[in-house]
Order: structure tokens, then C-alpha cells, then sequence
């Protein structure tokens, strides 16, 4: 899969874990939508996702867990960075 220009920034505390997933174009928007849709199952919690605009022209996807006492979250936010072709998480 080719490098796309989504930038992906990751934050944890305790329970809580959450990956923003930043992009410029409606296709970007459709390969994290589907990435979502594939990975979230591997949690046996469902996740908090939203959206919002961020500056330069991009919008953004966020992922939130809460309550993720065994952290099943980091292994969807690692299966949706792999399908995406994201090589550095922030």
C-alpha cells in the first residue's frame, strides 16, 4: 500500500487510550472508515469515535477506549495503523 499523508497521534493514561487519526481527502477519510470498521472487533469494548476539523484544510477521525482495563485497544489502534500504511505514530 502506498504512503498516504494521514497523520496519526496516539494518547494512553490508566484505562484510557485514545488514536486521532489526521487527513485531507475523502478517499483518506473512506480507507479510515473501513480500517475502523475492520478493526474495532478485535476489542471486546466498543470505542467512542467522532470527528472534527483541524487546521490547514484537514479533518480528523478519533478513536477513544475507556475503561480498557486490558488494554485491548492498543491492538486495535495497531491493526488500524498497519491496514492504513502508517509508518510513525506521534
Amino acid at each position: 500500500m502506498p504512503v498516504c499523508s494521514i497523520f496519526a497521534d496516539h494518547k494512553s493514561e490508566e484505562r484510557y487510550s485514545k488514536l486521532s487519526l489526521a487527513y485531507s481527502t475523502e478517499e483518506e477519510h473512506q480507507m479510515i472508515e473501513e480500517a475502523i470498521t475492520m478493526c474495532t472487533p478485535l476489542c471486546s469494548i466498543s470505542p467512542n469515535i467522532y470527528g472534527g476539523d483541524v487546521t490547514g484544510g484537514k479533518r480528523m477521525v478519533t478513536i477513544e477506549y475507556h475503561d480498557d482495563c486490558d488494554r485491548e485497544g492498543g491492538n486495535v489502534f495497531e491493526a488500524i495503523i498497519k491496514k492504513l500504511g502508517i509508518e510513525q505514530c506521534h
